[in-house]
């Protein structure tokens, strides 16, 4: 089982000559990250992935959490793997300077994420959360809240979670029964969450967990959830920490993967109610979370490509070295590896292509983060907005199912010997498999597309986006007509959705999974088509452009085919979906 490498070529053409990184260092705040200064940061972050997250990804795996005595202990060499990190500022990297972080674009920070993401995800499922409380205080703590626990949540001395999930409430959260009880400037939290990703460790000292709660005169349903602060230890008026609140982790989840993450079952209040602190006002709760379920949605997506990566890579590196089989174009030979069989090509460069797209989307919505966070013009960054939020879903569930449908194919490629855990390319599958379901399954990624990105404003974001993939000048004709052929099939399932549905939006919404991949794949053309058109007219580096071209030319014939299909099952409408009676199943 090989150490992972970071692609640092293809990061480094996506971020310079795809996206742009021009047109993010002309962003006043961000002109420090000049070619030099990201290829710098980009090199220390494949050692930090190389030398030390790899190499305990897999004996996290082996070996998982195990709750002692209420302390939860983490796998062999993760805490000094933490420690490292936190030491090398890498938590601050995208927060601005004024806050302690290191004011880097996202452009920056999400290809040195994606490496972490590929060398060990467990590891890195706990800064996605931390990152993500700190944008959320940052937008909606007041000042005390931020002078208590943004410095050490920016630096990552301290991790955040989120408190959502409960026995009886998953993804309808409107339905949790977590109690807040207002007392002295304070509030009394009371309740279970479940699936609580780092919810307890011994890797930090302190743990802010970001809960959702009921205050007692709230309206039912989500627009009475309120959200809070509830740290593991409080926090005196010098800083220092202070007592144990009352909560603890009771139980561990039993995973299928990322066994290297204690996944808890949190209990707050078993004694007098632990210490919470009301962020922004009552009953804002969902509209405030939302800031970190957004953060969090867009992190799960750039782990479906990391992973993609990292399967990618192993599975290659089987296929040249196991030799199976003759070569069909020359039979006459002995035995060759299996990378010269077309079936495992196939298997290989659809590996390949769904990373290489779901990279590129990745890197271009953190583009448009940037511009959002710092161009000085507001229509400008409202473009931004609209756009960013437009592709929120697709980058969340197309680069997840992307990811799994690729560690799929990496099993699938190592043959039997991919179905035995020490060949490590099962782990793959099993950690990944969790993506599409963190932060809002898939299907309500789905729903979200369809009904408040689509439906809600008649089209209007996305026609713009489709409009701007129209003006894109294709050069190759192979993929220019696999392009306009997806985008005629999509604008004819697109136009059925915006008609009137009358009394039954299950008639639109019962297609939204089918339409978003139909989505996702002509997004990821578009950005392959472009990728193609930079490598056709790229000097120097024969090779490296001429891969472009080939795995471009491959999506163009293999995949976005698939976007007809996708688009005439979201025609499909309800009745035959809903025909059958519960009781049928």
């Amino acid at each position: 089982m090989a150490e992972y490498t970071a692609p640092l070529r293809d990061m480094q053409f996506v971020i310079e000559e795809l996206v742009g990184l021009e047109h993010i260092t002309a962003l006043p705040g961000y002109e420090h990250a000049t070619p030099d200064v990201v290829h710098a940061i980009l090199e220390e972050a494949n050692k930090m992935a190389r030398d030390v997250l790899s190499p305990i990804n897999r004996t996290g795996d082996i070996e998982g959490c195990r709750l002692e005595n209420g302390v939860v202990v983490t796998p062999t060499g993760f805490k000094e793997a933490y420690q490292a990190y936190v030491q090398g500022g890498w938590n601050g990297l995208q927060f601005d300077e004024e806050i302690g972080g290191q004011g880097l674009p996202m452009l920056v920070a999400t290809p040195v994420f994606e490496m972490w993401d590929s060398a060990n995800l467990a590891f890195m499922l706990a800064p996605v959360l931390t990152i993500a409380a700190v944008e959320c205080l940052e937008k909606f703590g007041n000042k005390q809240q931020k002078e208590t626990w943004m410095p050490n949540l920016v630096t990552g001395e301290w991790t955040g979670t989120m408190g959502l999930t409960e026995p009886n409430a998953g993804s309808d959260v409107g339905a949790l029964r977590t109690r807040a009880i207002p007392e002295d400037g304070h509030y009394r939290i009371s309740g279970q969450k479940i699936f609580t990703t780092w919810g307890e460790h011994d890797c930090a000292d302190n743990i802010v967990h970001m809960v959702l709660a009921r205050t007692p005169d709230a309206p039912p349903g989500t627009r009475g959830i309120s959200l809070f602060i509830v740290p593991k230890f409080l926090v005196n008026d010098d800083g220092s920490l202070g007592q144990r609140n009352d909560l603890r982790a009771v139980s561990l989840e039993h995973k299928l993967g990322i066994h290297g993450s204690p996944t808890c079952v949190m209990q707050f209040g078993e004694n007098d109610g632990a210490i919470g602190y009301l962020v922004g006002e009552e009953c804002r709760g969902m509209e405030y979370m939302f800031a970190m379920m957004n953060s969090a949605r867009l992190a799960v997506g750039r782990e479906g490509v990391g992973i993609g990566e990292r399967a990618y890579q192993q599975a290659a590196d089987y296929a040249r070295d196991r030799v199976q089989g003759k070569d069909m174009a020359n039979p006459v030979l002995s035995e060759v590896p299996i990378i010269h069989h077309p079936d495992v090509r196939r298997n290989l460069l659809t590996m390949r292509a769904l990373t290489e797209a779901t990279r590129a989307l990745g890197y271009y919505v953190a583009a448009k983060q940037d511009v959002v966070r710092k161009h000085p013009d507001a229509e400008t960054r409202a473009a931004a907005r609209a756009r960013v939020d437009l592709l929120v879903p697709i980058v969340k569930a197309w680069s997840t199912d992307s990811g799994v449908e690729t560690a799929s194919l990496g099993v699938q490629i190592h043959g039997g010997a991919g179905f035995i855990e020490e060949t490590g390319a099962a782990q793959y599958y099993r950690d990944v498999r969790i993506t599409p379901i963190y932060e809002g399954t898939n299907g309500i990624q789905a729903l979200d597309l369809v009904g408040r990105k689509i439906l809600r404003d008649r089209g209007e974001a996305l026609q713009h986006f489709i409009d701007e993939i129209r003006d894109t000048e294709i050069q190759d004709p192979l993929i220019a007509d696999a392009m306009w052929s997806a985008l005629d099939a999509l604008k004819v399932t697109t136009d059925w959705m915006m008609a009137d549905p009358g009394d039954d939006p299950r008639i639109a919404m019962a297609g939204a999974t089918p339409y978003l991949s139909a989505l996702g794949l002509i997004t990821g053309g578009w950005l392959m088509a472009k990728a193609a058109n930079i490598a056709a007219s790229a000097e120097g580096e024969d090779d490296f452009y001429k891969a472009k071209r080939v795995t471009a030319r491959f999506y163009a014939a293999n995949l976005l085919p698939q976007v007809s299909g996708f688009a005439q099952a979201a025609r499909a409408g309800s009745d035959d979906i809903m025909a059958l009676s519960a009781e049928a199943f």
